[in-house]
């Protein structure tokens, strides 16, 4: 599995290819020198890097995404589970909630989810 890890701002760097894409490398750097007040090179630097990852291309200037924004946070998430709660979904929720409580309507959610599967 390619390194699909990305810090905050590489976060907000990628919002913006997925959602603007396709986007000219060209429009990619005016609005990295917007958003973040960086340079052409600092932009073709953390651009290649996350192609390096699989998660972007960059075909003659012309930059989309190679994973979906909410497939890349599903094999984020799920790595987390397994790196630190042994894959444990449940350990997890229980670490999460014992600083958070839920509200109603995210009980709700987990009972709707927790039934959908069920289902299947």
């Amino acid at each position: 599995m390619s390194d699909y890890q990305m810090g905050p701002i590489e976060s907000r760097f990628a919002d913006i290819i997925w959602q603007n894409e396709p986007i000219s490398s060209t429009e990619l750097a005016k609005r990295s020198e917007e958003m973040f007040k960086w340079k052409k090179s600092t932009t073709y630097t953390v651009l290649k890097r996350l192609c390096d990852k699989g998660i972007f291309q960059n075909q003659k200037g012309t930059v989309t995404s190679l994973i979906s924004r909410q497939e890349l946070y599903a094999v984020q998430s799920e790595r987390f589970v397994e790196e630190n709660f042994d894959g444990s979904l449940p350990a997890f929720l229980a670490a999460f909630t014992a600083r958070k409580s839920l509200s109603p309507d995210e009980v709700a959610q987990l009972r709707r989810m927790v039934a959908e599967y069920e289902e299947v």
